[in-house]
């Protein structure tokens, strides 16, 4: 409301800047003597007094402009607040969903929701609704005062205005439609450089820099040809309005001239015209802008809102602490993914005791990992039920029992962070000495390879973590792990990048000084799980086999015949 207030006063002085034009021209050029008023109090003025016309012109100006700067406080400033808070509240969004919907998701389709659409929205709540109010207001005033002056050349002026209005839509649609072809090509150049730097090491080795060079030349020459469309359609946009504004002006100097013959007009108020005229141009051009910035917000808002509506298939309502004691049991456990239909677990059935090691082996996409998303609940089982504790998963309270788990995935991330700031991203929000992390890391195996770098734990990561190994990597993100002091450890084929030997010294190192009291270690290196409590060996989602080390490899199947294969290749 306060906006609309300052929209009406800024305006109001505004229009009155002519008007007092007007009355000093007539005053010295035809010796015309009207009032002066201003919120109807009749203004006594000097008009024979250049000091004390320029100081009034200036006092109007300085009013208009004050009551300006509270418009835009009040509304553009609110706008920002709106898109401050709905950024928040999408990103929170993001946060509650489960991981089936990020495996759906397109990346840059969730950024575009939280940057291109937003910054769309608040565009129409800021600028959108200022220039709409504004037009109302201010052609509403400058009609009132054309009408007052002379009526029928108030009709002849305002002809071209709807016009200009049109062809302005016409121009801006045309604009953001191919203002959107050239971000979709934007976004495949980002994508194209993000890929290539990402993976130079790759791009060296196979000496493929001419090849991508050429397809980046043929992205951006695609890139260019709709930034030229682009341009020629843009450089329509102010000859438009200069050409229709022009033919406005022409119209009061023919006509205003003839009637004024007629003494149906003064000069001043010729004058007054061709000012009124331009202060109406950018409110009338702003209509096209704003109708196109309208339909965009709406097409914004309704993607926003539909993503703000999609619910997280994972959600319990149970608040009460969990004081996890260690035991997980499945029982018959079947999961079938729902894009591809491949049946990842097929009646699983296992029980791990408290403080006891659980191995699962078996072949490249056997459904190892899935495992772990349903211990983790990051996936809902489609047939069976997963019980912690003797409770079913789906009962429990999920965040609670999360921060009571440490994992260490396949497919590790690090931030462009510190390395202190990496390990302590898995604490839970407590502090963490420099103790802790000397602890954490040695653990790990790592820290005898951070002390080497000149700042330490204090060493910047590239993107993530391009400037350590795979196996610093893997053992970074184990020392994360490590510093929840985890009640629950899960390891998924987390070493698969460090040599036996150092694999050996971490395994001995989690099992004698471990805080975690059950563990689940998937592996496809047998060496790997030689002191678990039991080990299961899956097949095609399913258990084929389930026993200790050894009393596995003395039975002839799936086991044994691994066990066999990578002794051979260790030998070789």
């Amino acid at each position: 409301m306060a906006g609309v207030l300052f929209v009406i006063a800024t305006n109001y002085f505004a229009v009155k800047m002519p008007v007092f034009l007007e009355i000093i021209t007539d005053n010295h050029v035809e010796g015309i003597q009207k009032p002066f008023s201003i919120l109807g109090l009749d203004l006594k003025i000097d008009t024979s007094d250049p000091l004390s016309i320029g100081l009034t012109y200036m006092a109007l100006i300085l009013i208009s402009s004050l009551f300006l700067f509270f418009q835009r406080q009040s509304i553009i400033k609110v706008s920002r607040y709106i898109e401050y808070d709905l950024k928040n509240e999408i990103y929170a969004h993001y946060q509650k969903l489960d991981y089936s919907f990020f495996k759906k998701s397109n990346t840059g389709d969730l950024m575009n929701r939280i940057s291109e659409d937003v910054s769309y929205v608040r565009l129409y709540l800021g600028p959108g609704i200022m220039y709409t109010i504004n037009l109302v207001v201010l052609s509403t005033m400058v009609i009132y005062q054309m009408i007052s002056i002379n009526a029928f050349l108030t009709l002849l002026v305002l002809i071209p205005l709807p016009l200009m209005s049109f062809l302005i839509y016409k121009v801006s649609s045309k604009m953001n439609s191919l203002s959107t072809q050239v971000q979709k090509q934007q976004s495949i150049i980002s994508t194209s450089v993000q890929e290539t730097f990402s993976g130079i090491r790759i791009v060296k080795a196979y000496s493929r820099e001419e090849e991508l060079n050429e397809q980046f030349k043929e992205t951006s020459k695609n890139y260019l040809k709709r930034s030229m469309s682009l341009v020629m359609v843009n450089s329509w946009f102010m000859p438009t309005i200069t050409f229709l504004i022009g033919l406005s002006t022409i119209i009061i100097i023919y006509v205003g001239g003839l009637m004024s013959y007629q003494q149906a007009i003064s000069l001043g108020g010729i004058t007054a015209f061709i000012i009124f005229v331009n202060k109406l141009t950018w409110p009338f051009a702003s209509i096209g802008w704003v109708t196109s910035l309208v339909q965009r917000a709406a097409a914004s808002q309704e993607r926003i809102n539909e993503f703000l509506n999609t619910k997280s298939e994972i959600f319990v309502n149970n608040s009460k602490e969990l004081a996890f004691v260690g035991k997980i049991e499945f029982s018959n456990v079947s999961y079938v993914y729902p894009n591809s239909g491949i049946k990842a677990i097929d009646n699983l059935s296992f029980i791990i005791e408290p403080n006891a090691t659980l191995a699962i082996v078996g072949r490249t996409g056997c459904g190892k990992s899935t495992i772990l998303k349903l211990i983790l609940r990051q996936i809902d089982p489609t047939e069976g039920a997963i019980f912690i504790d003797g409770k079913n998963l789906k009962d429990i309270n999920l965040e609670n029992y999360r921060d009571q788990a440490g994992i260490v995935p396949q497919e590790v991330f690090l931030f462009s962070d510190t390395i202190a700031n990496n390990i302590k991203f898995g604490a839970l929000g407590n502090e963490v000495s420099q103790e802790e992390l000397i602890e954490v890391t040695k653990a790990a195996h790592v820290y005898h390879n951070i002390v080497e770098f000149p700042l330490k734990f204090e060493t910047i990561l590239g993107e993530r973590g391009v400037n350590l190994s795979g196996g610093q990597k893997q053992r970074v993100s184990i020392a994360r792990a490590l510093i929840r002091k985890p009640k629950l450890l899960l390891l998924d084929d987390c070493l698969s990048a460090v040599d036996t030997e150092t694999e050996e010294i971490i395994l001995s190192n989690l099992k004698s000084n471990q805080n975690a009291k059950t563990s689940v270690v998937v592996s496809h290196r047998i060496s790997s799980l030689r002191n678990a409590d039991q080990v299961i060996v899956i097949d095609h989602g399913a258990k084929k086999e389930h026993g200790t080390h050894d009393e596995l490899i003395q039975i002839a199947g799936i086991y044994q015949e691994m066990y066999q294969q990578q002794l051979a290749e260790e030998e070789i």
